[in-house]
């Protein structure tokens, strides 16, 4: 790469004499005899060396020397005077000069000056070169990296640190690390003084932050000793990566005691969780089994809002709470006229989901009718309302939830075998709440702090008799009969311990027997009605048939 050098002098021979010079061991050599001209000739050209007299006809040649200085920072100037003094001299360095050549200027001194001068040149530009790479490798780190001297004054902060930290770097910069208000741990500091110490290494894995702005954050640090060339300490540096996110996922995986309102540390509802997760994001098509009362609803809640996008329609239906005709017009919607009382043409819950979520609830209560339809919305996406032919598209997920065996509904005949490996593309299946009992204790204590807000009580536990019921006790109404029964406790309590007493009969000793004969008075009572039964007990006649087979009671 060829050098460029300036001449600056308002004495034509000289600015040739020099040039002469110069050009002659190889450099290019650009001149100028007057001010204005070496002001245009700096705007046009990045040079290497530049020699300029002092006087230029009335200018100084401080002002090509501020110039160059300006423009290009390492620029080697030296100055030119033909009345050179101690005085000037050194005004110049000050200014930024490199060295100055008396006149008349020799060949040799000029050309050993000019060689001294690109010398160090070459240097400042390596390390501004050396320099510029530290830093743009420094900022673009992802983690947070903090030097220091041997004192633990800070040498350089990248942005990561700034964030991470909360370390402003024009502010902490030349500081003491000791001297700052970290408002954290300090663990960073001790790394620090432990590696220049032992000038070793060293690594910190899991360390509890506990600053202000996030008490929670959980970094791995890992301080470095700084060692020159010849292998002196010169200070340190702290690599600090932020370790918060992956901290909490592994928390959350290795064991979940809640998630998205539901509660479960057992192993078939950890896996549960992880099925969840995967079926967010997933837009394929849900059955969830169990028991009533299991939480069929609460697994469909998740699975919808736990998605990317939580805002999109989420609509339910209980299929058993209507009539197969009543139905189909909430399903599918209607146009007016299509049967007795549809004044007006109005849009079913299929077309409100579209784009989301449609949860169909106890779809094994659906009549063949219906399931047909369904099959055909499973398949194509698309319907028509009822008394109208037009096809109308949707694009939705299903999920559906179902109290039945619907293996066994296939088997009788009162379910569709197509809609059944239609809906059942995953399946998810609730165990009752008799097989996980390692989760009651998380679940009382769930509802003890609902009821507590509702009730404006302070119940802070069960007594011990009163767990041992509710461990033993065979909940054939599930997670919603132990709610039931948390809320009879409530009522009843008269302190912040719920006992024994406290309970509703069944869960009491002896208290099966008691149940099972209200059981028979309320069945007897109504003439074996199911439905009036259910009633009169208030519950639902799912309950109502569990609770009779639990009790090993039957009409036949």
């Amino acid at each position: 790469m060829t050098v460029k050098i300036l001449i600056v002098d308002d004495e034509e021979n000289i600015c040739f004499t020099l040039g002469r010079f110069l050009a002659e061991e190889g450099y290019k050599v650009t001149t100028a005899d007057e001010f204005e001209i070496a002001l245009q000739r700096l705007n046009e050209t990045r040079f290497d060396l530049v020699f300029v007299d002092i006087l230029l006809k009335g200018r100084s040649g401080i002002d090509i020397l501020r110039a160059v200085k300006k423009k290009n920072s390492n620029c080697p100037v030296v100055m030119i005077t033909g009345v050179p003094t101690v005085e000037t001299a050194s005004e110049a360095v000050r200014l930024g000069a490199f060295d100055y050549l008396p006149k008349p200027v020799l060949q040799d001194a000029l050309l050993k000056i000019a060689k001294t001068a690109l010398k160090y040149k070459r240097l400042v530009d390596e390390k501004e070169r050396y320099k510029s790479n530290l830093e743009a490798i420094f900022s673009s780190v992802k983690d947070a990296l903090i030097s220091v001297d041997k004192d633990l004054n800070i040498i350089e902060i990248n942005r990561a640190a700034e964030k991470t930290c909360t370390l402003l770097s024009h502010v902490c910069k030349g500081k003491s690390l000791r001297s700052l208000d970290l408002s954290c741990s300090g663990q960073c500091i001790k790394a620090l003084e432990e590696t220049i110490s032992l000038r070793k290494t060293m690594e910190y894995s899991q360390v509890m932050c506990g600053h202000e702005r996030n008490k929670q954050q959980v970094v791995n640090l890992t301080a470095s000793p700084l060692l020159d060339s010849k292998g002196n300490l010169t200070g340190g540096i702290l690599a600090v990566r932020d370790q918060t996110r992956l901290f909490m996922l592994e928390q959350k995986i290795k064991i979940r005691h809640k998630y998205h309102n539901i509660i479960g540390k057992s192993k078939p509802f950890q896996k549960i969780f992880s099925m969840i997760d995967i079926l967010s994001d997933v837009k394929s098509t849900v059955l969830i089994s169990g028991e009533s009362g299991t939480g069929k609803e609460l697994v469909a809640d998740a699975i919808h809002f736990k998605g990317n996008d939580p805002k999109k329609p989420f609509v339910k239906v209980n299929c058993a709470a209507l009539s197969e005709t009543l139905l189909e017009s909430e399903l599918f919607g209607h146009v007016k006229g299509a049967f007795s009382g549809a004044i007006k043409d109005r849009k079913g819950r299929f077309e409100h989901a579209d784009g989301g979520t449609i949860f169909l609830d106890e779809v094994g209560e659906m009549l063949p009718r219906t399931q047909i339809r369904l099959l055909r919305i499973l398949q194509e996406q698309e319907f028509e309302r009822v008394g109208d032919s037009e096809t109308i598209k949707v694009d939705l997920r299903v999920i559906a939830a179902t109290n039945r065996d619907l293996q066994k509904e296939v088997a009788s005949g009162r379910f569709r075998q197509d809609l059944y490996y239609r809906l059942k593309v995953v399946e998810i299946k609730l165990p009752p709440l008799h097989q996980r009992r390692e989760d009651i204790p998380l679940l009382v204590q769930a509802f003890i702090n609902t009821f507590n807000e509702q009730f404006k009580k302070q119940v802070k536990r069960v007594s011990d008799n009163a767990c041992h019921a509710f461990m033993q006790y065979s909940w054939p109404g599930n997670i919603r009969e132990l709610k039931h029964a948390i809320e009879h406790a409530f009522i009843l309590c008269q302190s912040n311990v719920i006992e024994l007493k406290d309970l509703p009969s069944e869960l009491r000793p002896g208290g099966e027997t008691t149940t099972k004969e209200n059981l028979l008075y309320a069945l007897n009572k109504s003439r074996w009605n199911i439905t009036k039964t259910a009633k009169y007990l208030k519950m639902s006649r799912q309950h109502l048939y569990r609770k009779m087979k639990a009790h090993e009671i039957s009409n036949s």
